[in-house]
């Protein structure tokens, strides 16, 4: 039985925000940006909620109809050259003390390709209970289908080696050097997807 997806709205915001917030406690990049474990449970979900409202204002959001996944998309234009604020509004309002919500805001921004149109897979998220059973798969697929009927590539950044080894097997290579965290920490890899033509 496929997957049914739909678009988010305003009314799940509390639910994609619950979902991203689970499925990222134990990430590696989380736990680089909330270090202690109280504080990540604490603050952690205000992070997702602000990323969250990002994406509903200016992207889209998908989510499984069972609501147990969700991915947030930006559709990114050729010459994006603006300068941000972004990284510093998302820390003052989730940590105004913790300098790494601004820091991997800008380190993500300094990496991303310019020069071409793409869909930005920023985030997503399986329950923790639900994962593995090719939800986040089918949440994928579905926009780089439209990508490729439309020859539009996709980028990303993996944030483990688990999600990287997932993005290559659909169709993602590594899209420059691997940025490593400073202060020892984890690594993300960027990784762009060219259209791939289908066969009729």
């Amino acid at each position: 039985m496929g997957v049914v997806i739909r678009a988010a709205g305003e009314g799940d915001r509390e639910l994609v925000v619950r979902l991203l917030d689970a499925a990222f406690q134990d990430d590696p990049v989380s736990g680089w940006v909330f270090p202690g474990a109280e504080d990540r449970r604490t603050k952690h979900p205000g992070l997702m909620a602000a990323f969250t409202d990002i994406v509903l204002a200016a992207g889209r959001i998908d989510l499984t109809e069972d609501g147990s996944a969700c991915a947030l998309w930006m559709s990114m234009p050729a010459d994006d050259d603006a300068e941000d604020d972004g990284p510093a509004q998302v820390r003052q309002a989730v940590d105004p003390d913790n300098e790494r919500v601004e820091t991997i805001g800008r380190l993500t921004a300094a990496i991303h390709p310019s020069g071409r149109a793409h869909e930005y897979l920023w985030m997503i998220a399986v329950a923790p209970g639900r994962q593995g059973e090719g939800l986040g798969t089918a949440l994928i697929e579905s926009v780089l289908d439209r990508c490729d009927r439309e020859r539009q590539p996709a980028y990303l950044e993996a944030s483990s080696a688990r999600s990287r080894k997932l993005y290559e097997r659909l169709g993602f290579e590594l899209a420059g050097p691997v940025l490593d965290l400073p202060e020892n920490g984890p690594a993300m890899w960027p990784m762009w997807r060219e259209p791939r033509t289908r066969k009729a």
